[in-house]
């Protein structure tokens, strides 16, 4: 891994006890090493989005924490869309971070402590189409060669425990070259 840089902020953390489209907004969220978001649905070390549950329940959980850059809130909220931090799911909101341009394996330090692997991108699935007409559309986007670009955030597993707070500052490591690009998980 190469050294760590301060990269963005933290501006939300969200968790939900049940599985929901949206998450509440909290004054803060703990991660626990191997698990998760305590107290969210999806903490496990095996998968627990139910879609992924019904095709194979032994498969690891590589969507502990959602992350998602607030950017993309404020280029939904500017298209008429009803969002804002914690509306599509994610656990933890950034700022000032490419999320998506991060390879697999990036190491993002939340705060003091917390430490998240990168795992892949987060597919959006039919609920986000439910939430607001054309949502699906608008976090989706394709490459000047057609490739569909997802745009609904990253996925991670956590490293190092620790609690996240809004204002918290990330920094990155990334890993060792040759850098993979991330892909749906």
């Amino acid at each position: 891994m190469t050294a760590a840089e301060s990269a963005g902020s933290v501006i939300a953390v969200a968790r939900a006890p049940d599985h929901r489209f949206s998450k509440p907004l909290a004054p803060e969220i703990a991660l626990v090493a191997g698990l998760g978001v305590a107290g969210d649905a999806h903490a496990g070390t095996l998968v627990q989005h139910r879609s992924r549950v019904a095709k194979d329940p032994t498969q690891p959980n590589l969507r502990q924490v959602h992350l998602l850059h607030s950017e993309l809130i404020e280029e939904l909220q500017a298209a008429g869309f009803p969002v804002s931090p914690g509306t599509l799911g994610e656990n933890v909101t950034t700022r000032g971070l490419a999320l998506l341009d991060l390879p697999a394996g990036a190491r993002l330090r939340l705060g003091d402590e917390a430490v998240v692997e990168v795992t892949g991108l987060r597919n959006p699935c039919r609920q986000i189409e439910a939430y607001a007409a054309g949502l699906m559309a608008a976090v989706l986007d394709r490459a000047p060669d057609g490739a569909l670009i997802r745009k609904a955030g990253i996925m991670a597993i956590v490293r190092a425990g620790g609690t996240v707070r809004p204002g918290d500052r990330i920094a990155v490591e990334l890993p060792a070259p040759p850098h993979r690009p991330l892909g749906p998980v």
